[in-house]
């Protein structure tokens, strides 16, 4: 019955999102014909013929039309922001091939920018409206919980937080070996584990969670088969290490192989491209902003040294990957053959090399660095993808070589042009390990707006200038 409801209310949910598509279509025709320019909508709706599949296909490629119960906004947002994307580069070139000098850009920008925003708000009611329907009891799962263990008890007080998944739990079985049970099992505990096939028959059980080690997991082969027998569906904790990570996630590898992957860093896919959009957005403005002061940059530091404008050196971005990493030359030419005789003034305490006053740098490279100035050209890795807004300092390879196997993390991401390091009152840190710290806390906790709360901050640290080298 469940199975029956949840396919009718994905029928009607492809309609409504269809519906909204064209909506979305009609708003941008009038919102660009205000400006001028434009036929009569009869003349576009051709475009919808390929819109309306195309949005359908790519919404059920990113799974919003799967159960959306325990997922959550971020994600749901992240995924209709592809199918935008992705969308309007289809409906683009389509529309190259068939009219190419006859249509305005603006209508399909608008269309995009109308069905991200329509579409959103569909999604963000639905779950809502679901999520108060679940609270007043319809729509729930009964789960059945196998484990009277911390590990089942946590499991049962995270589905007690969030009613508006809809999920109850029915009861709590007991393996052989958990001798003493907590107050998890104490009100619901309908026996032990050799009653499961019983328990499910004598009560209403959609689904059966295995919150059990991986010791006894061989145990549990049997009791799956039967289940699966029976169409019920079974879940199974798998927090069977107690290793620190970041995420873990269990997928099929190329749709073929069950595979339990442990993760060093916190971005899934949806965050990383969400962060991508940002970078990209960034480095497009900052590269403006480069080729405006470019002329005043260029010509200081050429009356003030000799040499170039530009001063690239060999840094070490994800995962060991070597790249070229672009500044406004601040020092002289002489700059990195003089670095081991100053070794000795190095004030860091690690695998950082930083002198205060380096008799290196130029008088115009110590105004370039004060404001971060010298910064600017990285925009262009930023572009390329070598490096990101935020993340950790890029070190050279020489440094990354004097790494101890924890130090290695920092590099497990894209390094940034700043940082949580940069905006935390980079002059005061002098231990390198406090540099790296941060960077893991960063890595640990990311989120969009940790993203743009350092950037926030940075903005204001550069204008301030405190905290620049």
């Amino acid at each position: 019955m469940l199975k029956q409801q949840a396919k009718l209310f994905n029928r009607i949910a492809a309609v409504t999102d269809l519906v909204t598509v064209l909506a979305a279509f009609v708003m941008a025709y009038h919102a660009r014909k205000l400006a001028g320019g434009l036929s009569e909508l009869r003349d576009y709706l051709w475009i919808l013929l390929f819109a309306i599949p195309t949005w359908y296909f790519l919404m059920a490629h990113f799974g919003l039309y799967a159960s959306m119960r325990t997922r959550p906004l971020g994600q749901i947002l992240a995924s209709l922001m592809k199918v935008n994307a992705i969308g309007g580069i289809v409906i683009s070139s389509v529309i190259y091939f068939i009219e190419p000098h006859g249509l305005s850009r603006g209508l399909i920008g608008s269309f995009l920018v109308f069905s991200f925003f329509l579409l959103s708000l569909d999604k963000i009611a639905l779950k809502l409206c679901l999520a108060y329907i679940r609270r007043q009891g319809y729509n729930t799962r009964n789960i059945l919980i196998v484990g009277t263990d911390d590990k089942a008890r946590c499991f049962c007080e995270l589905v007690g937080q969030h009613d508006d998944w809809g999920l109850k739990v029915a009861g709590v079985l007991e393996l052989a070996d958990e001798s003493e049970i907590g107050a998890l099992a104490a009100p619901n505990l309908l026996g032990q584990l050799d009653d499961l096939v019983e328990v499910c028959k004598e009560n209403t059980v959609d689904e059966v969670v295995f919150c059990v080690s991986r010791q006894t997991l061989p145990d549990m082969e049997d009791y799956l088969r039967e289940l699966e027998e029976m169409g019920i569906t079974v879940r199974m904790v798998l927090d069977f290490y107690d290793a620190p990570r970041s995420r873990t996630e269990l997928s099929l590898f190329h749709d073929a192989v069950p595979m339990l992957t442990f993760y060093c860093k916190a971005f899934d896919t949806d965050q990383l491209f969400l962060k991508r959009c940002l970078d990209i957005i960034g480095a497009v403005v900052g590269l403006l902003a480069t080729a405006i002061l470019f002329p005043f940059i260029a010509v200081a530091i050429k009356i003030n040294s000799k040499g170039p404008f530009f001063f690239g050196q060999q840094r070490v971005g994800e995962s060991g990957r070597t790249f070229k990493c672009w500044k406004f030359r601040s020092m002289y030419l002489d700059a990195e053959a003089r670095k081991n005789e100053l070794m000795h003034l190095n004030e860091m305490n690690g695998a950082i090399f930083k002198i205060k006053d380096d008799p290196r740098i130029t008088r115009v490279g110590k105004f370039i660095r004060k404001t971060s100035l010298d910064e600017l050209p990285q925009f262009w890795n930023v572009l390329r993808g070598e490096m990101s807004l935020v993340g950790t300092r890029p070190p050279t390879p020489d440094e990354v070589a004097n790494y101890q196997n924890w130090h290695r993390k920092r590099i497990c991401i894209k390094p940034g042009i700043t940082g949580l390091w940069q905006v935390s009152g980079r002059n005061q840190i002098q231990d390198f390990d406090e540099v790296v710290r941060l960077d893991l806390e960063y890595i640990d906790r990311w989120t969009l707006w940790l993203d743009i709360k350092i950037l926030l901050k940075t903005f204001w640290v550069v204008f301030a200038r405190s905290g620049s080298c």
